[in-house]
């Protein structure tokens, strides 16, 4: 039983998972911690500066991530140290421009951005956005040579300081401010962890070259749009929302059952995140062959777990809804602002969601970022004009998670459309193959008890 633990601890995508759960659970619980004891106004203000700084994340990782991760799988010992170089510079350079972008747009547009829920986020993100780099780098390093414990490591260190900041505050009531200072110090701290420890790359700055930066920006030009549209994917129901005449309430409001969707991403940034090197690496071997095969059981295997997911989600939609926030927005009788009826929406929108990343997934790991950015782009403009709908013709918050069932849908039909052009595609084929994948496992397992059982009768 020993031997079976320890090899299930050691497996890559336990070891991804346990990283993805760990920053869940404690952003799970310091996101319910601030939606009691911060006001509906603060609440909302955290909500955007959160949402603002992933898109800015996004935007500053997403040139090399993808493109990073693909190039090291199977990359020699001295291209590694290139590419690792290339990274460093490329999101150094990067991070100049941004926080000088924001800094300018602070100060032309202060009279409009202080009256707003964002000026927390161009007040001080332009700090943030050098204060986390080191750690965000090592990140990116660690999923690519998938030295998954190191990034337990750094996301434990990172979440888990922060989380007893947001414990305190229950009892000494920080102001917003405050609590950003806090987070600047504690991002400060995991970042120092890493240049010490070298897990940073910036010691390989000196290698990059041109040849290794022109590889990743090729790449990534079209990633970045990628991981920006995905982003904006989660965060755009909140940004039109914040801009619609519902107001910061509703912002709130929908920020609860939108955590929901935050959960669903666990399990499958943590499988994808396995995924995305393996299918990459027989991509470039030639075997697309193997490309398909990985590509059938991890969106299988993901469906049959979401469709677990989604059920509790469905049914516990009110219990969901007080753990998180009490009931302080249960009671909201306001025509179209029915919390609950979200949340159920927003479950059955966790069914779509692995045959999507997938597709997305297999697109990339083929060198095909650029119609991966294609599909995106165009569930970016479902997803917008579906909001703008909602919002300004409904006045409906379940309108706009509607439309997450519609542009999810949308992005499925156009992966498998382009998928047919690279391999012979089969919906079918992905169901089998999620059957056998349990299978397998269960027979793994029943195999090992018995075993067990076995040694203990002797």
């Amino acid at each position: 039983m020993y031997q079976l633990i320890k090899k299930i601890i050691r497996e890559d995508n336990f070891l991804s998972l346990s990283g993805n759960l760990v920053i869940a659970a404690l952003g799970f619980m310091g996101f319910a911690l601030l939606a009691r004891n911060l006001n509906t106004d603060e609440f909302a203000q955290w909500v955007l500066f959160i949402s603002g700084g992933s898109l800015v994340e996004m935007i500053r990782f997403g040139i090399t991530n993808n493109a990073l991760v693909r190039f090291l799988s199977g990359a020699t010992e001295n291209d590694s140290a290139e590419y690792i170089g290339a990274n460093v510079l490329i999101s150094f350079v990067v991070s100049v421009i941004i926080s000088a972008l924001l800094i300018v747009v602070r100060f032309s547009f202060n009279g409009i951005i202080s009256n707003s829920g964002y000026h927390l986020f161009f007040s001080w993100y332009p700090a943030l956005v050098f204060i986390n780099l080191a750690w965000n780098n090592a990140l990116i390093v660690f999923q690519a040579k998938m030295e998954y414990g190191k990034i337990l490591v750094i996301k434990s260190v990172n979440s888990g300081v922060f989380f007893l900041v947001i414990v305190v505050n229950s009892f000494l009531d920080f102001s917003i401010a405050t609590l950003i200072i806090f987070l600047l110090l504690v991002n400060l701290m995991t970042s120092i962890l890493c240049i010490v420890n070298k897990w940073d790359g910036l010691a390989l700055i000196r290698k990059a070259n041109i040849k290794k930066i022109k590889t990743l920006l090729d790449f990534g030009k079209y990633s970045t749009f990628t991981l920006i549209g995905t982003n904006l994917l989660r965060n755009a129901d909140i940004l039109i929302i914040s801009i619609s005449p519902l107001g910061s309430h509703a912002v709130a409001l929908f920020s609860i059952p939108l955590k929901l969707t935050e959960l669903q991403q666990i399990p499958l940034r943590s499988f994808t995140a396995t995924a995305f090197p393996k299918m990459s690496k027989a991509s470039l071997n030639g075997n697309l062959k193997e490309v398909q095969k990985l590509f059938y059981t991890y969106s299988g295997a993901l469906t049959y777990l979401f469709f677990g997911m989604s059920i509790v989600s469905f049914v516990f939609a009110k219990e969901f809804i007080i753990l998180i926030s009490g009931d302080q927005y249960l009671n909201v009788n306001v025509s179209g602002f029915d919390i609950v009826a979200i949340v159920r929406i927003l479950s059955v929108y966790g069914l779509l969601l692995p045959i999507d990343r997938m597709t997305g997934i297999g697109l990339d790991s083929i060198n095909k970022p650029n119609i991966n950015a294609l599909k995106v782009c165009v569930m970016l403009s479902t997803n917008i004009l579906g909001d703008l709908i909602a919002v300004y013709f409904f006045e409906s918050l379940q309108m706009v998670a509607v439309s997450t069932l519609v542009f999810t849908s949308v992005g499925i039909a156009l992966g498998i459309y382009f998928l047919k052009k690279e391999f012979c595609f089969s919906l079918l084929e992905i169901f089998k193959s999620a059957n056998k994948f349990y299978a397998i496992l269960w027979f793994q397992l029943h195999s090992k008890l018995n075993k067990l059982d076995a040694v203990k009768l002797k």
